[in-house]
C-alpha cells in the first residue's frame, strides 16, 4: 500500500483508510451482525497497510467503538492510526443530537478510551458543530486532551472554512473529514482547497456514494429494509433512475481500465490532493480487498476528464 502522512505535520497512513461505522450502525441493520467477520476485516486491512481505523462514539451508539477497540487487541493497537470522534449523541428516534459543551468533550473522550481498550487515540475528531457553543469553547476542549496525552491530534467534520480558521487561532487542525466522492464534490469548491493549502490532511467519507458508485444498487428495492439509505433523497426511485447514468458511466470506464468501479471511483477521489486520504467503509473482505487494489490504480488524464464531467446528482445528500 502506498502512504503518505495525514497532512503536512500528521502521522504516516495508507492512502486509503477504513470507515468502520457500517459495521455496526446505520446499513442493513435487519441483518445478524457478524462481529468475528467485522473484527477480520479490520485485521486484513491492517494486513493491507490499510491503518487509518475511523470509527466514532455514536455509532451505535457505542458498539462501534467496542468492536473496534476489541479487534485492536492483542499487539494490533500498534499497527493502526485509530480515529474517533465526538460531538454528536444519539436521541433515539428523533435522530441525532450535536453536543459540543467542552464538559462532554471531558467526558466523552476517557469514555471512548475505555470501550477502545487504549489509552490514546491517535486523531479525535469534531463529528458536527453545535451552533449553540462556539467553536472556539468545544476546540479548546479538544485540544485538552492533546495537552493530556489522550489524542495525539484533533480534527473536524463537516465543517466550513471560517470554522476551520476558527478552531485554528485555538489549536493546530490536523485534519478536516467532509464527504467527497464522484457525485459528492461541494468541498472541491472552498474547503479542500484551504486544506491543501494550509497542510491539513482530508478524509472523504462515503468515497463510494454509499455503495451506489460500486454498482451495488440498480433500484430503491434493491436497498436492504433497515438500512438509512431508504432514507435518503438520492436513493428514492426516480432520482435513483436518474443517478444510475453516472454509476453505468464509471462501469464503463472501470472496465475499459481493466478495474472494478470501485477502484475508479476511489481513484478519482485520491487525485484530489496529496493528503486526501479517503475511508470506504466495508464490512466484508472482498471488498476490503477490492478497496485497498484502488492505491494501486493510475487514471490516464482523459479518464480524469471523463470522470469530471460527469453530471451532478438528482437529488440532495440528506
Amino acid at each position: 500500500m502506498k502512504t503518505t502522512t495525514l497532512g503536512a505535520h500528521g502521522p504516516e497512513v495508507g492512502v486509503i483508510g477504513l470507515g468502520c461505522m457500517g459495521m455496526t450502525h446505520a446499513y442493513d441493520l435487519s441483518a445478524p451482525r457478524d462481529d468475528t467477520t467485522s473484527i477480520s476485516v479490520i485485521h486484513q486491512a491492517l494486513d493491507l497497510g490499510v491503518t487509518l481505523i475511523d470509527t466514532a462514539d455514536v455509532y451505535g451508539p457505542h458498539t462501534n467503538e467496542d468492536l473496534v477497540g476489541r479487534a485492536l487487541t492483542g499487539g494490533h493497537r500498534d499497527r493502526a492510526v485509530l480515529a474517533t470522534k465526538v460531538g454528536l449523541t444519539s436521541a433515539g428516534e428523533d435522530g441525532l443530537v450535536r453536543n459540543g459543551r467542552p464538559e462532554h468533550v471531558r467526558e466523552s473522550i476517557d469514555a471512548s478510551l475505555r470501550r477502545l481498550q487504549t489509552d490514546h487515540v491517535d486523531l479525535y475528531q469534531l463529528h458536527r458543530v453545535d451552533p449553540d457553543v462556539p467553536i472556539e469553547e468545544t476546540w479548546g476542549a479538544m485540544a485538552e486532551t492533546v495537552t493530556a496525552g489522550k489524542a495525539r491530534r484533533i480534527g473536524l467534520s463537516e465543517v466550513t472554512v471560517e470554522e476551520i480558521k476558527r478552531a485554528q487561532a485555538v489549536h493546530p487542525v490536523t485534519s478536516v473529514q467532509s464527504e467527497l466522492s464522484l457525485w459528492t464534490r461541494d468541498a472541491l469548491a472552498e474547503v479542500l482547497p484551504y486544506c491543501v493549502e494550509q497542510g491539513i490532511g482530508f478524509l472523504p467519507f462515503s468515497p463510494l456514494g454509499r455503495g451506489f458508485l460500486a454498482g451495488r444498487f440498480s433500484s430503491f428495492d434493491d436497498l436492504p429494509q433497515e438500512d438509512f439509505r431508504r432514507n435518503l433523497p438520492r436513493f428514492q426511485q426516480d432520482a435513483l433512475r436518474a443517478n444510475l447514468a453516472i454509476a453505468g458511466r464509471v462501469r464503463e470506464l472501470a472496465e475499459q481500465a481493466g478495474v472494478s468501479a470501485a477502484q475508479v471511483a476511489l481513484a478519482w477521489v485520491l487525485r484530489q490532493g496529496r493528503y486526501v486520504v479517503p475511508i470506504p467503509g466495508t464490512k466484508t473482505p472482498k471488498y476490503l480487498a477490492d478497496n485497498a487494489g484502488a492505491a494501486g490504480v493510475t487514471l490516464t488524464d482523459e479518464q480524469m476528464a471523463a470522470l469530471d464531467a460527469l453530471p451532478a446528482p438528482e437529488g440532495g445528500r440528506y
